[in-house]
């Protein structure tokens, strides 16, 4: 009797090992060439924006911009990121004297950028502004 058992455990036991190993050698052949990188964390966290950049000169031409952001909190460092607008840092924040490469100087032109949210003058300096969705934001040339 103890002879059948023992015969019977190495059968089940070999049955057991036979399927192991096709299961291991399946695994390993599914992906065979094929190697997937892992997203990095900037590529999965990362999810690009747009928002609306008018700029209006003293002429009244307008220029509309779509300003494309993904890390970027403010409309301010939006907008310096894509090289559309540079100034002065003060003690009240970014002063903007050039717009799409227009320069004003109130002291010299007596002209000067005026900054805007969805057409009502900004409460705000463009450093500070938030983005928020659906909003337009613009500069506009004021000449005093």
């Amino acid at each position: 009797m103890k002879e059948i058992i023992k015969k019977h455990f190495r059968s089940v036991l070999s049955l057991v090992l036979v399927a192991a190993m096709v299961l291991m050698f399946a695994g390993c052949g599914q992906n065979q060439g094929e190697e997937t990188p892992e997203p990095s964390q900037n590529q999965q966290d990362v999810v690009e924006k747009v928002f609306t950049f008018e700029v209006v000169e003293l002429d009244g031409t307008k220029k509309n911009f779509e300003v494309r952001y993904d890390t970027e909190k403010t409309v301010g460092e939006a907008l310096v990121n894509e090289k559309l607008i540079s100034g002065e840092n003060g003690q009240y924040g970014l002063m903007v004297d050039t717009v799409n490469g227009q320069k004003y100087d109130y002291n010299e032109d007596g002209a000067y950028w005026a900054f805007y949210v969805n057409g009502t003058y900004a409460n705000s300096g463009v450093d500070t502004t938030p983005i928020k969705d659906g909003d337009v934001y613009s500069f506009v040339a004021t000449k005093a």
